[in-house]
């Protein structure tokens, strides 16, 4: 049983698709997909199944004021995503649960607490892409 806790910015700029033009817009896309991830059990990055109990996606700057679909905890960064992320992987961890976290930032990925899994989002797009082709 994992949360996936999503650097939703850095996730969005992975994939080179007109994000630019409207941060916010491709977000509340990126959120709408996750939401579809909230209880599913996918192919984890080590292969293995895993199962998603929870998906939190941290989200700053303009797209800082999204909304929330349902099955998605939004956590809105004040200032640095990296700040808010790292201790929403530590919150999230200190409660006992694995924590799986999506972001290429190798900076952020430094900071995350011991215990606290971490893979890129291509990982991540894969299993939404596969979720919709499935549906």
């Amino acid at each position: 049983m994992t949360v996936l806790l999503v650097d939703a910015a850095n996730v969005v700029g992975s994939r080179p698709d007109g994000w630019w033009r409207d941060r916010a817009g491709a977000t509340i896309r990126l959120l709408e997909r996750l939401a579809g991830l909230s209880g599913q059990r996918v192919t984890g990055p080590d292969g293995r199944p895993l199962d998603c109990v929870q998906v939190v996606a941290v989200v700053e700057g303009r797209a800082r004021e999204v909304s929330a679909p349902a099955g998605v905890r939004v956590v809105r960064a004040p200032g640095s995503g990296d700040d808010v992320l790292a201790a929403t992987a530590q919150e999230l961890s200190g409660d006992g649960r694995a924590v799986l976290v999506v972001t290429a930032d190798r900076g952020l990925r430094d900071r995350l607490p011991t215990g606290a899994a971490a893979t890129g989002p291509g990982w991540l797009l894969d299993r939404l892409d596969a979720l919709e082709v499935d549906a």
